[in-house]
Parts: structure tokens; sequence; C-alpha cells
């Protein structure tokens, strides 16, 4: 929904009429019509969390120091599963080489696409339920993959035979290879011909695009960006596919897929205005409601009740023995989450000092609490680099902690959001 007619007043005008006659003025009036403010917006966004939001995403890239390739970014975004209501949106973008006053880049959650890696494994698992290549309990041997043509694939580690909770556990690259193999109809890698290899890239979008992957979001901004699609390329391409490492998605994408998962597969349209209100002069007071915006439903995804729970288990095991156990295992607020790490390359230097550098994009999706989800998050860091090279690990887990930290805090003490005529973050 456009809302620039909704905010949009209506200025003063002045008319001053002359009646004259033989060089003289016999007649002078004014007519004056008084101007008027435009309605105004209430937003979903909660003011205190937005502030929390921005201050551990500053503190945080801060911290990193030199960790990344080329330019310093994160972007955050938290949501009410149940409502679709956006609770928060914060970017940071720093361009290396420049000297922009700020380093806001809110806007940057809708219209910046990133490879996401592992986080969107648990939309993998559901896909190969849909699909029924595999099932709850089914087991894969995560070993090297040799595709003719292709490089071997492989997980980080190899982890011998995995269900699909476990391979959600410990994000498990080969399971979701498989996955993507088996649609494509190919069952030994080394001599398949993959005979429904472009069927096999629409049922994976298809069933992505449930969850809000790689489609319009619905939510109410103006434009927004949907993402890159690496069209139907390889038999290697759709494994990376299943990865994250293939098709590109929003900050705001990423949210609405790990939310549609914690509101039991109902993908929610994100609102970031609940109401229209006439103007009152006391900004303390509101004026009556000229419009109200309800939650929307947009789809209910194709999957099972069954099936969502096994994944929301797998979900959960990330946090007490997977790959955010480390951070997330003893909190309280009993966190579901999935961790993502896309492999990145970045051009840098100039003419015959021009590069590529590579790096990782972190990511890291979840909500809380586990059994009765208020919340979920995406936070994404792009271009960090390398262990190897200096790159500070678990960025993406350090922003969301010290925000589901303070929001938890929140909801026992709250001290409200910052007032504007107190310095502002880039001031402190």
């Amino acid at each position: 929904m456009q809302y620039e007619n909704v905010l949009r007043g209506q200025k003063a005008v002045v008319n001053s009429l002359t009646t004259s006659a033989g060089g003289e003025t016999i007649e002078k009036s004014v007519i004056e019509q008084l101007g008027k403010r435009g309605n105004d917006l209430v937003l979903a966004l909660d003011m205190e969390l937005q502030q929390v939001v921005e201050k551990a995403i500053d503190k945080e890239i801060k911290e990193a120091g030199n960790s990344f390739v080329k330019d310093r970014s994160a972007y955050a975004t938290f949501m009410d599963p149940r409502t679709g209501d956006i609770l928060s949106m914060a970017g940071f973008w720093d361009p290396a080489g420049s000297d922009q006053t700020t380093t806001s880049n809110h806007i940057g959650n809708v219209n910046k696409s990133f490879e996401m890696g592992s986080s969107v494994k648990a939309a993998s698992v559901l896909t190969g339920f849909q699909s029924g290549v595999t099932s709850p309990g089914t087991k894969f041997h995560d070993r090297p993959i040799h595709l003719p043509g292709a490089p071997t694939m492989s997980s980080y580690k190899n982890f011998g035979w995995v269900d699909d909770r476990r391979a959600l556990e410990v994000s498990s690259n080969v399971y979701m290879f498989e996955i993507g193999m088996r649609m494509a109809g190919c069952y030994n890698p080394s001599t398949c011909s993959f005979p429904k290899l472009e069927e096999a890239y629409s049922q994976v979008r298809y069933n992505f695009s449930q969850f809000g992957l790689g489609v319009e979001t619905g939510i109410d901004l103006p434009s927004t960006a949907t993402g890159l699609t690496g069209g139907t390329a390889l038999p290697g391409k759709l494994a990376y596919l299943m990865i994250g490492q293939f098709d590109t998605y929003t900050p705001l994408q990423l949210v609405q897929y790990i939310a549609t998962i914690a509101n039991d597969g109902y993908r929610m349209k994100p609102r970031l205005v609940t109401e229209i209100r006439e103007p009152v002069s006391d900004r303390d007071d509101q004026g009556a409601v000229m419009q109200k915006f309800e939650p929307s439903i947009l789809n209910r995804i194709d999957m099972k009740d069954a099936h969502i729970d096994r994944v929301k288990q797998g979900l959960r095991d990330v946090v007490t023995k997977g790959t955010a156990s480390s951070r997330f295992a003893n909190a309280p607020y009993q966190l579901a989450a999935k961790t993502g790490t896309a492999q990145v390359s970045v051009t840098v230097g100039e003419g015959s000092s021009r590069r590529s550098v590579e790096g990782n994009t972190h990511t890291f999706v979840g909500y809380a609490p586990y059994k009765n989800p208020e919340i979920a998050f995406a936070v994404v860091v792009p271009n960090v680099k390398l262990d190897s090279r200096g790159g500070t690990q678990g960025i993406a887990q350090d922003i969301a902690k010290d925000i589901l930290d303070a929001y938890f805090e929140m909801k026992t003490v709250r001290n409200g959001p910052q007032k504007a005529d107190q310095p502002v973050l880039e001031d402190m």
C-alpha cells in the first residue's frame, strides 16, 4: 500500500485581492485558507526494541574490527510470526573508503539480497518430505559426493549416517544434496544423467516460494526486491540451491520463511502500519481511527503438520546440541534456530590490483519461545573474512543473542524508547 497521500497534508493558502480605480486603491482584502496536517500512521514497530536492535548491530560490527573483506554491513528483521507485525527492522552499511555521515541502512532489509547459506535448510527438508523422496527418519550417508564434471561436494566434515533432525542439527550439506538429486531422478551420482533436472528446480523453487523465499513478501512498502534466481543450470547448482548458495533472498524474505514455520505453516503478510488516524495537535494524544489493518494470511504451505513439527524439532536441536548450542543452549527463552554460512567472492582493489577475495556471508534465523513463538528473526552479515584470514565467526549469532536477551528482559521491565531530543546512536 502507498501512504504518500495519507501523510500529505494541505498547504496554507493566502490570496490578496486589490481593487483599484483611477490609479488609486479603493479596496484591499486578504482571504486565508488554513493548512491541514496529514493523517497519522500507527506503526507496528516496537521503538524500544528498534533502538536495541540498532545498538546491538552497531556494537557487534565495531567489536568485529577488521573482520570484513571490504564493506561492513549487517541487517536484522524481527517479526511477530502470529500477526506479521514488523517489530524491528535495522540495517548497518559502511562502504569502504566512504565518508558518509550515517551507517543506517534499514531499507536494505527489503531491497538487498544475498545467498543465505544453510539457514534455508528447514525449507529443504520440508521440500524433501513434500516431494516424497524422504520422510521423517530417512537416513543418508554423509560423505563426499562426486558429480561428473563438478568439484567434489561435501559437508564441512563427514558425519556418516544422519537422519533429517541430525542433518539440521549439524547442518549437513550432503543430506540436502541427496534430497535435490533424488528429486532430479538421481540415486547414483557417479553415473546418473539427472532425467528430471528441470522439474526438480521448479519443484524446489515452488516449495521455497510458499515460505516467501524468492517471491513478493506482501509488505506495505512501495518498492522491494524479490532476490535473484540462478535459473536452471547443471546438477551441481541444484545441490547448491538446496543449501542456499545459488538463488538470493532478502533479509525480509528470510524472516518471513522462518516465521511461517514458527506459525505452523501459515505465512502472514508483513505489516508495518496497523492504523491510520486523524491528526491531532497534541503529540501525546491520538486522533480517531480512520482505517485499521488487520493481520492477513497470505497462504498456508502444502506441508503436513507432522512434517512441520518434525522440522521444528530439528531447529530446536540446532540450539540445544548443534551449531548454535555454544551461545544458546542455556537461554531461558528456549530458542529454535538455524545457522548459515554462504561462501562468497568479493571484488577488491582497482586496476591491476583488482582481484577476488573469498569470504562468507553469515546468517542466523529463528524464533522463540519454541512452544509458543511470539518473535521470529533473521540476521544477515555479508562478506566476512574467512577464519584463516582473521574473520570473526558467529557475528550473526552474537547480534541475535544481544537482541533476544534484551527482548525477553523487556517483557519484565520496560524503560521506553529514547526520546528524540536526547542524543541519538550516532552521537553517542
